[in-house]
């Protein structure tokens, strides 16, 4: 059996090249849990291990990238098989390598950067690390590989899990850089590079292609002495005819391997969309090479810039602390024209009106989108406009795309919301993206405000956006209102108020940010009931219910609870559906 640390002495090893791209073209759907294979459909899983041997490679990745507990559990409902994956997955790769080459337990973040609300603590990320390291040194693997890592910290982690477990036991630890040197999280090579001082391999993978990797581990060439690793993309990939392809030829790989093994890198593979070929070509291409001797210099790592909290204005914002604020909601329409929507507006603004909130697609059905109706209202009518800003419809990249174009046509004010789902509405079979919460969403707004996107990346200037929260009054927990206020939202706009009771104590938890209140004027005893009863998070006492059924009209009692609204709220938002009406009789009371 060979010794790992005596064969990289030796010269360039060639390491194995995707797992997961090759598992797709072999036919396992995207989505499905590739790390569970081990255990439904060894052989496939045996067949990719066969091919890069076959191309070459002295080194092969376990089967189990994202075998850890919190991603089996949270996307798979497989926490529980945790130790099966993994030591079967080792056990795979023993079988098809054999003792002549060198098997590598392949070990993966244990969550995506910004996919989810979820911190693990240290503790719990060590304890899930070294749940997943310990089968597959039992299955017989001679390396631990850490790959793909974006943040820095949990890479350490990762690799103090290990030592906890066997401290003398070998390991590459592999961060993910974008084009730019820095992974997801912002954490230059540089850095990165000092910050594993002590680690005897080091390296890159995934993130970029070969070119991207190449300057990036350049970098780190200048300022450790460790070992080290590459294992480029091939390529950014296309999407054609229902699957990923990779651009990057084994020839253009086999040129970028010479060029790594001249910087010094001594372990060479591949990542996402490369195959047995690119390893075969990479293996020809550095045959009789060594890695070049590396002679360190100082590199000062980029100073971060201090972000300095940008002050937000809006017409509105100041309008909440002067007077009492009058709005209206209005959906925008289920056609093209606009004529309706915006001559309704023009008399809402003749009563006095101050501000438009222009719904997203409420009830999950189908409408024009809300920002062309707010473009039209604030230039043709002159009155500001409070944009409904859901999570259902679009994922992070959209979602900051239409906040800056928002931004860029004069909208200041979002109110940020989770929208509801496709389910309720009459496309019950499209797909709800949510790819995060209301309360992300708020987060975001306020890193846009700060001149950031969602990763920490500069923007060139920075939006002017007013974000507020929608709210129950009923069933509240103030700890999830008082993070959002804490990540940056700006005013509350609550559901309709039909117990001002309930109003007043949800007053009395003194948020320090003005309340705009919910108002829906009730048209029928028939209506009552389906928004008591069948609307979720709609609270209508009984008491309304009863005093409709002997006789009382619903816009008495929309007027009696606007009185008090004015009395412990800073505004009003009035929600007429159709009958607009009604909103002349409300606002000249």
């Amino acid at each position: 059996m060979p010794d790992f640390r005596e064969r990289i002495r030796e010269g360039v090893l060639i390491a194995d090249g995707a797992m997961g791209t090759m598992l797709h073209s072999l036919g396992v759907p995207k989505g499905h849990c590739y790390d569970e294979l081990n255990l439904s459909n060894p052989d496939i899983v045996k067949t990719i291990h066969r091919s890069y041997i076959e191309a070459g490679a002295e080194l092969i990745e376990t089967n189990t990238f994202g075998a850890n507990r919190f991603i089996l559990e949270r996307y798979y409902d497989l926490g529980d098989k945790v130790m099966d994956i993994n030591y079967r997955g080792a056990e795979i790769a023993r079988e098809v390598v054999g003792e002549s080459r060198f098997v590598a337990g392949a070990v993966g973040p244990l969550t995506r950067p910004y996919e989810s609300m979820i911190t693990l603590s240290k503790v719990e990320r060590l304890k899930i690390f070294k749940e997943q390291i310990l089968p597959l040194i039992d299955g017989g693997v001679d390396i631990i590989i850490f790959e793909t890592m974006a943040d820095i910290e949990e890479l350490k982690d990762a690799i103090s899990a290990l030592r906890e477990i066997d401290m003398d036991f070998p390991s590459i630890a592999q961060l993910s850089f974008m084009g730019d040197g820095k992974t997801l999280l912002g954490v230059d090579v540089v850095q990165a590079a000092k910050e594993l001082v002590g680690v005897e391999v080091i390296g890159a993978n995934c993130g970029s292609g070969p070119q991207g990797l190449y300057r990036a581990v350049k970098r780190m060439s200048y300022v450790t002495d460790a070992v080290l690793s590459v294992q480029p993309n091939a390529g950014y990939p296309g999407f054609v005819n229902g699957k990923f392809v990779y651009p990057a030829t084994p020839e253009y790989f086999a040129g970028y391997a010479r060029k790594f093994v001249n910087i010094g890198v001594t372990i060479l593979g591949g990542c996402c969309g490369t195959t047995p070929e690119h390893i075969r070509y990479m293996k020809e291409a550095v045959l009789g090479m060594q890695p070049r001797p590396r002679k360190l210099v100082t590199v000062k790592i980029p100073r971060k810039t201090k972000r300095e909290e940008v002050s937000i204005s809006t017409p509105l914002k100041s309008k909440l602390t002067e007077k009492f604020v009058y709005t209206m909601e209005i959906d925008p329409p289920r056609g093209v024209k606009l004529d309706k929507e915006v001559a309704i507006a023009k008399l809402f603004k003749e009563l006095g009106g101050d501000v438009i909130n222009v719904a997203d697609n409420p009830m999950a059905k189908l409408r024009m989108s809300p920002l062309p109706l707010a473009y039209y209202v604030k230039n043709e009518v002159g009155l500001d406009c409070i944009l409904h800003f859901t999570c259902r419809d679009k994922n992070i990249l959209a979602l900051q795309s239409e906040l800056l174009g928002a931004h860029a046509l004069g909208i200041r004010n979002i109110l940020a919301l989770a929208g509801d789902p496709p389910s309720v509405g009459d496309y019950p079979f499209a797909v709800a993206v949510f790819e995060i919460t209301a309360k992300e969403l708020v987060e975001m707004i306020h890193s846009l405000n700060n001149g950031y996107d969602r990763l920490g990346n500069p923007l060139s200037g920075h939006t002017n956006l007013f974000v507020g929260i929608a709210s129950p009054i009923k069933d509240v927990d103030p700890q999830k209102i008082w993070e959002k206020i804490d990540l940056g939202a700006g005013f509350i706009q609550t559901q309709p108020v039909f117990d001002i009771d309930l109003l007043r104590k949800f007053i009395s938890f003194n948020f320090g940010i003005p309340v705009i209140a919910g108002l829906l004027p009730l048209h029928s005893m028939r209506q009552a009931e389906y928004l008591a009863n069948e609307v979720p998070g709609m609270y209508i006492p009984e008491e309304i219910i009863e005093r409709m059924r002997r006789g009382v009209s619903g816009t008495d009692i929309a007027r009696e609870l606007l009185s008090e609204i004015k009395k412990l709220c800073q505004g009003v938002c009035i929600m007429p559906g159709r009958r607009y009406e009604l909103v002349r009789e409300l606002m000249q009371q």
